[in-house]
């Protein structure tokens, strides 16, 4: 959450308005899907050799830098790689056909444990009950489909059944057997050579692809294809590397247990772990079906589901995240969604290549304009600035979320922090929208008793801060720039908190409060209908030391000075502040930016960010005397001027 907020702290306003992903129109999507599924025997070899490239291309690389010449490096890391692939296959197979054939020798331990659940379930269960009651009706479909019609009598004898035996020709059994295998074959040749042309060419398809994309985008595509490269080419690695070190131990397990084929099942895990989600559930089903098969009684069967548990939880916990953690910059949605898709469009291979073809995309519409959707879409990155999820989830009267979100940056942050850099921005946002029109009187009121409720639920927060006896207070008064600057403490300080001119005003003024309780002083908040006039007088300004008046609208400088000059009339010595809230980095952590000054509001302090607020109200300063009024000329004098002008008439 830390690096989002990184990622967001230079996005305005302006930013999160204007920028929308590029979307494909409807046509263009379902032509793209359309040319991949008819074309799928064309584009699948392709796809299957661009992976192995992005995984091959590192060791062609430290060959080459090795000392092997290119034609020798990349030849040596095709055999290398296909050699291990076709030996892994053979030993798939020779596993699969002793399996075939050891499969009859378990049939028996299998009928046993269903006769035995049958035996249990039977009688007066509930299953018992069914399965009589299914086994009657088909007795009385096949009585109904025997019985003669009325009046005849049934002598039709039952058919026997006939089977015709020929023998097969050597060549037609010779054809039956290679006959299937034509197409795997075929397609793995056009893959080795597929991969070889392409790490041979690597650098001249490079180019090609560079000079498509055009010169004017050659640091944005050269951007993309190392991003490509070396997201595919990391997750491939390292998912191999995960894999491996999940099959091992399985292997090695089943083969303590037991099980039979050990070898066959720790490959099949290795293999399996590629398909996301789904392939460790394919791989544990299997050997557990056979440990049912195997043992008469059941211990194997739990030794087994406690061996993959077991495996699951080591390897998603330690070993992945050790390794390359979420590097593959996808949302879990997207992953599974991928995985739909591609099995739909290609079947088994597409469920295995589902998620490094989806990190291609995804690089694709991080680094390419028209293709934005897709990272979008499918990127793991949060595609909506901090404050901008924030003012969603209060316009949206949902306070509890705001308040999960609030608590995950504050696992890094400060609450001053937050509300400065996320909390503040977003009501700002919601003023712009109150100002022009677009936000009702309901969505406001709403939006304001979602900021408190907020509010309230940081108090938790707030209180572990302010009994935090180890941390530091993080205001320092260094206005003069002095690196050995006192801490500040608002240990005896009375502020008041008031809301200038809404709602919305209340719950900054809320939020500030709450910040200068942390630094320990005696801070309270206030409605902003308490500084009309009819109610001014019933605040304890007696009892104060500063007031802090907060407003998000810029263009409330005239209400502000009003404000000022009110209670300065009512108490000489209070000190009166002005905030206005401001996005502007430059001025959002500072005091008297652009507009306004605080001698031209008569106040003591003009700040636009929270830290700076914060600071000024908890400093210990006289209250600067309200200027007296200009002098202006009286009635008395202005009637002979305007008399002596009609005369002249």
């Amino acid at each position: 959450m830390a690096d989002g907020m990184d990622a967001y702290r230079s996005l305005d306003v302006p930013t999160l308005q204007g920028a929308r992903p590029n979307m494909p129109t409807l046509v263009t999507f379902v032509g793209g899907v359309a040319m991949l599924y008819l074309a799928r025997d064309v584009f699948l070899p392709i796809a299957i050799a661009l992976l192995l490239t992005f995984a091959l291309a590192p060791v062609a690389t430290a060959l080459r830098r090795a000392g092997f010449p290119r034609l020798l490096a990349v030849i040596s890391t095709a055999l290398i790689a296909f050699s291990l692939i076709a030996v892994v296959s053979l030993v798939i197979a020779v596993q699969v056909t002793q399996l075939a054939r050891n499969i009859p020798a378990y049939q028996s331990n299998v009928v046993t444990k269903i006769e035995a659940m049958r035996e249990a379930s039977s009688g007066t269960g509930i299953v018992g009950r069914v399965s009589a009651i299914f086994e009657r009706i088909s007795r009385e479909i096949s009585r109904s489909e025997t019985a003669a019609p009325a009046g005849e009598v049934a002598t039709r004898p039952e058919p026997v059944l006939v089977e015709i035996y020929a023998p097969d020709h050597p060549i037609q059994v010779l054809t039956n057997l290679i006959a299937p295998l034509i197409a795997p074959v075929a397609m793995a040749g056009l893959v080795i050579v597929v991969v070889i042309f392409m790490l041979l060419e690597r650098e001249d398809l490079r180019d090609r692809f560079i000079r498509l994309m055009g010169y004017g985008d050659l640091h944005r595509t050269t951007e993309a294809l190392e991003d490509a490269g070396t997201r595919v080419g990391h997750y491939l690695l390292m998912q191999l590397v995960v894999n491996v070190l999940y099959g091992v131990p399985v292997a090695i397990g089943l083969w303590l247990i037991g099980i039979p084929n050990a070898v066959l099942w720790g490959l099949l895990a290795i293999i399996f772990r590629f398909v996301p989600y789904i392939g460790p559930i394919i791989a544990m089903i299997l050997p557990l079906f056979l440990a049912v098969a195997v043992d008469s009684g059941w211990s194997m069967l739990v030794w087994t589901a406690l061996l993959f548990v077991v495996m699951e939880l080591v390897i998603n916990n330690v070993v992945e995240p050790t390794l390359y953690g979420s590097k593959t910059g996808l949302s879990p949605l997207a992953i599974i969604v991928s995985a739909i898709f591609w099995a739909w469009i290609w079947g088994p291979v597409g469920l295995v290549l589902s998620t490094p073809l989806t990190v291609c995309l995804v690089v694709l519409g991080k680094h390419v304009p028209q293709f934005g959707f897709l990272q979008v879409l499918f990127g793991s990155d949060p595609v909506l600035a901090p404050h901008a999820r924030l003012y969603q989830r209060l316009l949206a009267g949902d306070p509890d979320e705001a308040t999960d979100q609030a608590e995950e940056i504050l696992e890094d942050d400060y609450l001053i922090d937050y509300y400065d850099k996320v909390a503040i921005p977003a009501l700002i946002l919601a003023e712009r929208d109150r100002a022009r029109g677009v936000m009702s009187e309901e969505q406001r009121l709403r939006l304001a008793d979602s900021g408190m409720a907020l509010v309230a639920n940081m108090g938790d927060i707030a209180a572990q801060e302010a009994d935090d006896d180890d941390g530091e207070s993080v205001l320092a008064d260094d206005e003069t720039g002095d690196t050995d600057a006192k801490v500040l403490s608002g240990e005896g300080a009375r502020i008041l908190c008031v809301g200038g001119r809404g709602e919305l005003d209340d719950v900054t003024a809320a939020m500030l409060a709450q910040v200068l309780c942390v630094e320990g002083a005696d801070a309270k908040a206030e409605s902003f209908r308490q500084i009309d006039p009819s109610h001014i007088r019933a605040l304890p300004i007696a009892d104060l030391d500063t007031i802090v008046l907060c407003y998000l609208n810029q263009e409330s400088t005239r209400q502000a000075r009003f404000a000022v000059r009110r209670f300065k009339r009512i108490s000489a010595s209070l000190r009166v502040g002005v905030v206005m809230w401001s996005l502007d980095e430059q001025n959002a952590g500072g005091a008297e930016g652009p507009g306004p000054s605080g001698a031209a509001l008569d106040a003591d302090f003009l700040c636009t960010g929270m830290t700076a607020a914060a600071i000024a109200a908890l400093t210990r300063a006289p209250a600067i005397p309200l200027a007296p009024p200009e002098k202006v000329r009286s009635r008395k004098r202005l009637v002979p001027e305007r008399a002596k002008v009609v005369s002249l008439r």
